[in-house]
């Protein structure tokens, strides 16, 4: 496929976007995304960050599979977390889960800096060459536990989870800065609820359910 399909393929996403958009309204409490993240889901190759066999329905609204179990969210999911997350330019940001390094991709135009925290060393290093060549400078990847976020670079501004554990991770709401936010799947594989949780000021954590969602589990939680 040419970039004219490609190009053509992710503008037909936009509206499929749009459209998931409008009829989750009440669920999510807005008719439309952030124009900056439409704008930037527009722009980034999504079909450069999954299997090659995949390219032709990179721009599907449905998530794929990347191997390990593992699958590339469907876009409107991608846009609505990355709305949530209601990014500043100045923001440092950290992902748990980067898969295949396209939620990264979305993040780092329109954040300042990007950490990615992946389980599997495989993935990270694949995330880290597709970025590459995709000409994004302003990401950085490390194999690791998510569930216990990456201290040594935190505190950090946001942070998106691209994984379901059950509760919510201290280590992660830890290293969240006071006004910082959270966007993250959470609760037993049957009922997850997406959910921003946002930390005050005065460091006072609250959350809001957003939509039900089913995601992978995040592996490496503790056992209690």
């Amino acid at each position: 496929m040419s970039a004219e399909d490609f190009a053509a393929l992710r503008q037909q996403m936009l509206v499929d976007i749009a459209a998931h958009t409008f009829f989750s309204r009440e669920r999510i409490g807005k008719d439309v995304l952030d124009g900056r993240v439409m704008e930037v889901m527009g722009k980034v190759p999504r079909h450069e960050f999954v299997p090659f066999e995949l390219k032709p329905f990179a721009y599907i609204d449905r998530p794929l599979p990347i191997g390990f179990d593992k699958t590339i969210s469907q876009p409107f999911i991608v846009a609505l977390m990355t709305d949530l997350l209601e990014l500043r330019e100045e923001d440092s940001v950290l992902e748990i889960g980067t898969g295949l390094g396209y939620q990264a991709a979305v993040l780092a135009e329109l954040a300042r800096k990007v950490y990615s925290v992946e389980i599997i060393e495989e993935l990270a290093t694949q995330a880290a060459q597709r970025l590459q060549r995709a000409g994004y400078t302003n990401v950085e990847i490390k194999v690791g536990n998510g569930y216990y976020g990456w201290p040594e670079k935190g505190p950090f501004d946001k942070m998106i989870v691209t994984a379901a554990p059950e509760l919510i991770p201290p280590p992660l709401i830890d290293q969240l800065k006071p006004s910082g936010r959270m966007v993250i799947p959470a609760g037993l594989p049957d009922s997850q609820q997406l959910m921003v949780v946002e930390k005050s000021a005065a460091g006072k954590v609250s959350t809001q359910e957003i939509l039900q969602v089913r995601f992978g589990q995040l592996e490496g939680a503790p056992d209690f």
